[in-house]
């Protein structure tokens, strides 16, 4: 028997329902047992020949991601930056787990090994072939100290994407507020956001800045400074119209997702030739009108 140590009888339980579910097919005549009392998970020596040990190494190393990376993460969000209300942490977890699934790329390059793969299955190839009991927590801190390291910059850097995600939260709710009793200055503009960004009136003449500046409520500059640029957001709130048609071939750049998330149903968001089509259909239109 190969005895796997914990210093904590959770974990040792857990790792025991782990490999009883994984290996249960081969569990009839060499079973793995759990010693409570002791902390120990115990695997008999017939778990280490041909495809058994393959099999054996991947669900350590599958208990390792789905379980105790979770419970690392947990405790260094409590006991390095006091986050302790489990519905943060799930928060901040949710902007790791996301990175690691390749759906943050913007904050990829912040996160160094996010493909931690080799990394910890060389350190359970290593220990699970020199067929010794060992402790698994001694495991953790010497053969997986680097991983452990690497888990606390995870958290650093998703603790200030968090910040950043409630701060700009409170950015929306305090501009909605703002929005909510202002009365529209036009029934709808044009907005085209591509290598310039083109504000246009409802008969598709451009806006000009000069023009855009003098429709900014002063109380608006005054009242939430950190929070508005004069260029964009200032007018669009100032103007406040029913509907904005914003014409973008990149509708997840920020500034983008920001008007959606502030306007929310008065944006209709099209592709920039859209743009240019509608542009000549109203001016022949115009056209025919007055002929």
């Amino acid at each position: 028997m190969i005895e796997i140590i914990f210093q904590k009888k959770q974990d040792a339980w857990n790792l025991y329902q782990h490999l009883v579910a994984r290996l249960a097919s081969w569990q009839e005549t060499n079973s793995i047992l759990l010693n409570e009392d002791r902390n120990r998970v115990l695997i008999p020596e017939e778990f280490y020949k041909n495809e058994k040990l393959h099999v054996l190494k991947k669900s350590v190393y599958d208990f390792i991601l789905k379980v105790k990376r979770d419970d690392w993460l947990r405790a260094i969000l409590a006991e390095s930056y006091y986050y302790n209300d489990s519905e943060e942490q799930d928060q901040i977890l949710d902007i790791i787990y996301s990175v690691i699934e390749g759906n943050r790329k913007e904050l990829a390059p912040f996160m160094d090994g996010v493909g931690e793969q080799g990394m910890i299955q060389s350190s359970i190839n290593e220990i699970i072939n020199e067929r010794v009991s060992f402790s698994f927590d001694s495991f953790v801190m010497f053969r997986l100290k680097a991983y452990t390291e690497q888990l606390s910059q995870w958290v650093e850097i998703a603790i200030d994407e968090y910040k950043m995600e409630q701060e700009y939260q409170v950015f929306l709710h305090t501009l909605r507020d703002f929005l909510e009793g202002r009365k529209p200055q036009m029934s709808h503009l044009y907005l085209v956001i591509d290598e310039n960004m083109i504000f246009y009136n409802q008969q598709f003449t451009e806006m000009k800045r000069s023009e855009l500046f003098k429709t900014i409520d002063r109380k608006l500059l005054v009242n939430h400074p950190v929070y508005v640029d004069s260029g964009t957001i200032a007018p669009l709130l100032s103007i406040a119209p029913e509907t904005i048609y914003l014409y973008t071939d990149d509708s997840h750049q920020p500034l983008v997702r920001t008007i959606i998330n502030l306007f929310e149903e008065r944006v209709k968001v099209s592709p920039v030739s859209a743009f240019y089509d509608e542009k000549v259909n109203f001016f022949k239109e115009d056209r025919e009108n007055i002929q």
